[in-house]
């Protein structure tokens, strides 16, 4: 400033086309009790509601809830949506003449009920109760004979999401670390992603902000209502990016291991997070900038030391994979790559794959 003025600089926009997802949210604490009123606003009348093993006796009380609304229960969802599962649900939702599907629980019965839907064309409702963030997307993965594939279409994506912070109070710490840190892959890979947009990038810093503020007060006061608040609003922030952009080399090896290994969904992305984003970052150093203030640069080594502060799990080898498995999973991985800032190349994916089975911090 030399003469009395003041010059703004305006970050440039490129191009874009955003597409907003039509998905209806309903959030907040007790919102669960709407669900009957969500289920008549879509035209029905006999409602599947959708669990997994584990979470039985939840089910039993939502067909309760339900009342006359609701046409019985389906308790065998499963990590990774395998296809039998799937042919099971449907079977069953023909038998008990139901119209629409209730899925309630995290990832897995989001799965299911996607899958069910896309196959009979019901409506369907998600009730999550971790911080998957996959209820907003209309992406599919499933897995047969070892193999996880993934499709992504309007008749996959739920009608409505129920967010009732109440059925996250008592998530475990470490299921919520892990499934927190899965979501923010999400906007990770929604920020550099060649589909994105301004929009889909505001999402993307929100909700990895919540979750940089939430996590770390869950592991000191896992009551805190503000801070399960907060994180479950960054899954659907972080979610509703996962479900309007591209996915790039993180859900790629992911879906790989997951499909291959059978692993544990919400621990393998945290193991290999920092990892992927570490392959990628220089690649896509500008778009990744939000995240470097968010996180601190090196990216990669950043979200390292953030998942270490949290106790999560680091090192594939302790999700019980084999130094033996990482050249198969690698061919898997670049047989159907998917786009990427940073060329997929074959050493370069097996370093990735073999830093995260040794739990190496990112350099």
């Amino acid at each position: 400033m030399t003469d009395g003025t003041v010059t703004v600089v305006r970050p440039r926009l490129e191009p874009f086309t955003h597409t907003a997802a039509p998905t209806r949210i309903v959030f907040g604490r007790g919102a669960l009790a709407r669900i009957g009123d969500e289920v008549e606003r879509l035209g029905c009348r006999r409602a599947l509601v959708l669990t997994t093993p584990q979470q039985r006796e939840q089910g039993i009380e939502l067909v309760a809830a339900l009342g006359s609304l609701a046409a019985g229960a389906f308790d065998g969802a499963t990590m990774h949506t395998p296809v039998a599962v799937t042919e099971e649900a449907t079977v069953r939702l023909a038998e008990l003449d139901a119209d629409c599907v209730v899925a309630f629980g995290g990832g897995s019965t989001t799965g299911l009920g996607k899958a069910v839907a896309s196959r009979t064309g019901v409506p369907q409702v998600v009730v999550p109760t971790t911080y998957a963030g996959s209820e907003v997307t209309p992406i599919l993965g499933e897995t047969e004979g070892g193999v996880k594939t993934t499709r992504s279409g309007p008749e996959i994506l739920p009608d409505t999401v129920i967010y009732d912070p109440d059925l996250t109070d008592g998530l475990p710490v470490p299921l919520s670390v892990t499934s927190g840190l899965n979501a923010m892959a999400h906007a990770l890979e929604g920020l550099y992603a060649r589909d994105g947009s301004p929009v889909f990038s505001a999402f993307a810093e929100q909700g990895l902000r919540a979750f940089h503020d939430a996590l770390p007060a869950l592991l000191d006061h896992p009551g805190d209502q503000d801070a399960r608040d907060l994180a479950l609003y960054g899954a659907w922030m972080c979610g509703t990016v996962l479900g309007g952009v591209g996915m790039s080399i993180h859900h790629k090896i992911c879906h790989t291991l997951g499909g291959s290994l059978d692993l544990p969904h919400a621990e393998t992305h945290a193991v290999l997070l920092p990892h992927t984003i570490g392959y990628v970052a220089e690649a896509a150093a500008d778009a990744l900038i939000p995240a470097v203030d968010i996180f601190d640069d090196p990216l990669g080594a950043a979200l390292f030391d953030f998942a270490s502060s949290l106790r999560a799990p680091q090192r594939l080898r302790d999700l019980g994979v084999a130094e033996s498995d990482l050249d198969t999973v690698t061919d898997l991985a670049l047989a159907k790559p998917y786009w990427s800032p940073r060329p997929l190349e074959h050493q370069g994916i097996r370093s990735v794959l073999h830093d995260a089975w040794a739990g190496k911090r990112p350099s």
